[in-house]
């Protein structure tokens, strides 16, 4: 309805996750980073967990949408599968038949399958959307499911998306020789106030706008502090300030307007007037910042603390880039010397 008034080809801010508009913040360039290096390393388990609606299934279907043709890859979103349900699952998944087959019947058939796409030079991915609803025993069952090996080297691989739920269960004492399989795992945090704005901005030019602007620096706070940096969140509150500016023909949003949006959408979602403190907060205390946890201790000195962290994330984010293109570089290099090997193979049987 309000594309035209603002010059868009399409909707910027809609709900379904779309590859097309993935915004990579820092935070999730390097889970995107994870799971290539993953993908490289063609064994383990690669772990994402994030809030509600900080992107964990737009980076999925980033990653489905730049695989390779050597991978076949499946995507699952799980209720609370049990350990023969999750197995049914993911053979129906790679287009096996298992209606009326037992679960061993079902094993079989998903080996044999697994053994064909690696005698054809594939693979398999399988990934675990929501992870968060499976019982300990069926994320169990997907560790026993990545034994399926050939010739030493495993024939799939799984990754797994899931909100904080999923943290506290992979700790679980019974949870060992899964985490032992973890490649790497990354959580994904709602975007601070630069990348929101960044956020916003190249979500409306992807869409086709290419005006000067359209939000005041105190709008794009207000935003901010509402959807709490959640992209989500974000979405749902954009899409309905676009909609109010068309109805009430704004060409530049200030603080007012946008205000105006919050409190409808705050009505209508029963958010309480009173808005709940971040997990840390920014107080003064003796003229001097200090930040306080959500547990009430205070950190000294945070910005210094924080810068350190900062170069040291950057340092192994670098670290971890080449590491990945050292490894897709080998391993075209292997693929090379694999086609030559099975033509001269061929030549020779001839």
């Amino acid at each position: 309805m309000y594309e035209s008034y603002y010059g868009l080809k399409s909707k910027p801010f809609q709900l379904t996750p779309d590859p097309a508009f993935f915004y990579e913040s820092k935070l999730h360039k390097r889970a995107m980073s994870y799971l290539q290096y993953g993908l490289s390393q063609a064994e383990g388990f690669i772990v994402i967990t994030g809030d509600i609606g900080t992107g964990k299934t737009t980076i999925a279907n980033s990653l489905l949408n730049s695989l390779e043709e050597d991978i076949f890859a499946a995507q699952i979103v799980t209720p609370k599968l049990s350990p023969d349900e999750i197995v049914k699952m993911v053979a129906s998944k790679f287009e096996l038949n298992v209606a009326g087959k037992s679960k061993a019947e079902i094993l079989e058939e998903l080996e044999r399958f697994l053994n064909q796409l690696a005698d054809q030079g594939k693979r398999a991915l399988l990934l675990v959307d929501e992870a968060q609803n499976l019982p300990l025993e069926t994320i169990e069952e997907l560790r026993m499911l990545s034994n399926f090996q050939k010739g030493g080297k495993p024939l799939l691989q799984s990754f797994l998306l899931g909100q904080d739920e999923l943290q506290p269960i992979l700790r679980a004492p019974n949870m060992e020789q899964f985490r032992q399989r973890i490649v790497a795992s990354c959580h994904l945090a709602p975007l601070n106030a630069r990348e929101a704005r960044e956020y916003i901005e190249f979500r409306l030019q992807h869409a086709g706008y290419v005006g000067e602007g359209l939000f005041s620096d105190d709008a794009f706070t207000l935003i901010h502090d509402f959807s709490r940096g959640v992209p989500r969140r974000m979405n749902t509150l954009m899409d309905r300030i676009l909609l109010y500016g068309f109805l009430e023909e704004i060409e530049f949003f200030e603080e007012a307007q946008v205000n105006v949006v919050i409190d409808e959408v705050k009505s209508e979602m029963f958010v309480p007037d009173n808005v709940i403190p971040a997990r840390d907060e920014i107080v003064n205390a003796d003229a001097e910042a200090v930040r306080v946890t959500a547990k009430g201790t205070q950190i000294h000195e945070a910005a210094y603390y924080k810068d350190m962290l900062h170069e040291l994330v950057d340092a192994l984010d670098d670290a971890l880039k080449h590491k990945i293109k050292l490894t897709q570089y080998i391993d075209k290099l292997l693929k090379k010397k694999y086609q030559t090997y099975v033509r001269l193979k061929t030549d020779d049987e001839r």
